[in-house]
């Protein structure tokens, strides 16, 4: 791109408008420059100036032309048909791109070298220290939770660093870079900023040392009072409302409003923040808080609901903040629950009431945690039967609001994954194992520092073992649909797996599911420096996220023998229908559970409040008008469809190999 010296004309006109420079031969300006619509500027340094053709028309109407009005600039390139106006102290070391709108702006500077965020240690989980994530423009949930939690391979940690420096020097520099279509107003201190293309800055007090990775298929909007030091914001974020982050790394599609706060803590896709406060905690993908009273600290989350006055501790009063927990996906908090770290809790369960006994259910997953009189007590696996979790399971994806064509999580939002279920398996043993060492009639199971009834424990075993037919059935039927079968030889041949990959125990890596022993492998290259970039890293998890159904399955055939006594290397078609059938009384028993489920929603004990000042009948109508009606709900009837279709589906299998039983 050439640039040229400003002529003697150009000179004279710009200092008839109030312009001055410290040396006008520092100042050069694209061939086509006019200087009409620069007024009252103070060029200091190096000054790049592009074109001013263009017209721009705010949402209200109102008319403004591409120039710069009242502005000091020291060592800054303009791209074209930039409005820049109203600069009350300067703006100094930034290049700006094409069709930006800065107004009204305090301070926009560079002061130095600058890594724009990159290379921030955020002391997540531990306060004290000792999980430090060193973030960059290109972290990953994933990667995050390796460098948090697998502090027990010290070169894998050092490794990572040097991965995570090399990047951070890469992308520093003494100037700033200001993107295309950047609209920027009505805002404060701006230093050592990143800001990229189509970002939208209006009203922010202070943000220093950060990355805002906008860009035009996934925009940052940063609104009215936003206070950010020591950050990176990824793709599509949205910062609002008075919300403060300190030492802090923002996914894509993240919101944080409404005086939210937040210091060391790490939130990856799709997390949504109001109104509470988080401190060093690891939010994986979909972790929501909305509540004032609400207050996150030193856990790691992920798929998960928090709710009002929800709290967690974690420090004992002796040696400080030095404890750490862990919900599992999808697992939620009610309204005024409290936990007491060292804690884990197991996927998809729901806690209730203060727990204070340090409970580990990470085998019992879909489980309640339930506080009565200061015990704990634990209901294994009665959330499989709860519309809550199929209703969360089905609103994920499309939650879904990343737009970025390229993304840094890869999220699997399977329910039933060999994640899940290999626990479901634990939890089986573990519970035959209370009721043979305590009897089957005993009233209370003593599980770890939690309470289990006897009613609780038999619902427990049999839910279990309904989701896992239905996870085994499931994964069955999708290897042999749509083939013709001949002999028992070709449906051995076909369920054969085409991968060795998927065996033995399976992680969920902050959204990602997959064998650790492809975590493992992973973990090994980056330890001998065989990978060594976090492109190479991150195409990594994009390949263990694309192969999920294949080293699935090659989980499940193994699964066969020991949940069945079938060899699968043996198994006939009449194998085959008995799983199918079993399958299909799963399938439908589960359904039939989540219906029964969603009836409570419909009963008279739901409709107080409805109908307030009516009779009966006004109150029946009035909760129709606003709920509607039970048998016309949608969830209710994708319930009784679903039975239809499984049905069907089990059916069309049995039809198509029983020729061969």
């Amino acid at each position: 791109m050439s640039y040229r010296h400003l002529t003697y004309n150009e000179i004279s006109q710009l200092e008839l408008q109030g312009c001055q420079a410290e040396d006008w031969n520092l100042v050069t300006v694209k061939d086509n420059f006019s200087p009409q619509h620069l007024k009252n500027v103070c060029f200091s340094s190096r000054i790049r100036l592009g074109i001013f053709e263009t017209q721009f028309t705010l949402p209200c109407g109102l008319k403004y032309h591409a120039g710069i009005e009242n502005a000091t600039l020291h060592n800054t390139t303009v791209g074209d048909n930039c409005h820049i106006k109203n600069i009350h102290n300067h703006i100094a070391n930034y290049t700006i791109g094409d069709n930006c709108i800065i107004e009204n702006v305090k301070r926009l500077e560079v002061t130095g070298r600058s890594s724009f965020g990159n290379g921030v240690a955020v002391a997540v989980l531990n306060e004290m220290g000792g999980r430090e994530v060193y973030i960059n423009n290109k972290l990953s949930a994933h990667l995050a939770y390796i460098a948090a939690l697998y502090r027990h391979r010290p070169v894998l940690i050092e490794r990572i660093k040097q991965i995570t420096d090399y990047y951070t020097n890469k992308h520093s520099s003494d100037v700033g870079t200001i993107g295309n279509n950047v609209k920027i107003s009505n805002s404060g201190i701006l230093e050592n900023l990143y800001i990229g293309d189509n970002c939208h800055i209006e009203g922010a007090s202070r943000l220093r040392n950060g990355s805002i990775n906008s860009n035009a298929s996934a925009p940052v909007h940063i609104g009215d009072n936003v206070i950010g030091d020591d950050f990176i914001i990824s793709s599509g974020s949205d910062i609002d409302d008075g919300t403060m982050i300190t030492r802090c790394f923002v996914g894509q599609a993240c919101k944080l409003k409404h005086n939210y706060s937040a210091s060391d803590s790490l939130f990856f896709s799709n997390c949504h923040g109001e109104n509470g406060e988080a401190c060093a905690i690891f939010a994986g993908p979909f972790t929501v808080t909305h509540h004032k009273s609400t207050l996150l600290i030193a856990g790691m989350f992920s798929f998960m609901n928090a709710g009002s006055g929800s709290n967690q501790s974690n420090h004992m009063y002796k040696l400080g903040p030095i404890h750490q927990g862990t919900l599992e996906r999808g697992a939620k908090t009610t309204s005024n629950s409290y936990i007491l770290w060292p804690a884990r809790v197991g996927a998809f369960s729901l806690v209730m009431g203060r727990h204070v006994n340090n409970s580990d259910t990470t085998n019992l997953p879909f489980s309640y945690l339930i506080e009565q009189n200061n015990t704990t007590y634990l209901a294994p696996a009665v959330n499989l039967r709860s519309v809550g979790t199929i209703r969360d399971a089905q609103k994920w994806p499309k939650r879904d609001k990343r737009t970025d064509t390229t993304l840094l999580d890869y999220i699997n939002y399977n329910l039933l994954s060999p994640f899940t279920v290999q626990k479901m398996f634990k939890g089986l043993e573990t519970l035959n194992n209370l009721r043979y060492a305590s009897g089957e009639l005993s009233d209370l199971y003593s599980f770890h520092s939690a309470k289990i009834k006897n009613s609780s424990l038999k619902k427990g075993i049999k839910l279990y073992e309904i989701a896992i037919h239905k996870f085994l059935g499931n994964s069955i039927i999708k290897r042999l649909e749509e083939i013709r079968f001949t002999s028992n030889e070709q449906i051995r041949q076909r369920l054969r797996p085409d991968t060795t990959i998927g065996s033995g125990e399976w992680a969920d890596i902050s959204g990602l599911i997959a064998p650790k022993s492809e975590i493992d492998r992973l973990m090994d290259g980056i330890e001998s420096g065989e990978i060594n970039r976090l492109k190479y890293i991150n195409a990594e998890w994009e390949r263990m996220h694309r192969n999920y159904y294949t080293y699935e399955w090659r989980w499940a055939y193994e699964k066969i023998e020991q949940f069945y006594g079938i060899d699968p290397e043996k198994i006939t078609a009449a194998d085959i229908i008995y799983i199918v059938e079993k399958w299909k009384e799963a399938v439908v028993g589960l359904d039939n559970m989540l219906y029964d489920d969603a009836r409570k929603e419909f009963s008279l004990a739901s409709r107080t409040g409805f109908g307030a000042d009516g009779s009966r009948a006004d109150k029946d109508l009035d909760f129709e008008q606003v709920r509607g009606d039970f048998e016309n709900n949608p969830f209710v009837t994708a319930v009784l469809e679903h039975i239809k279709v499984k049905t069907a589906l089990g059916n069309e299998l049995i039809e198509r190999i029983k020729h061969l039983a």
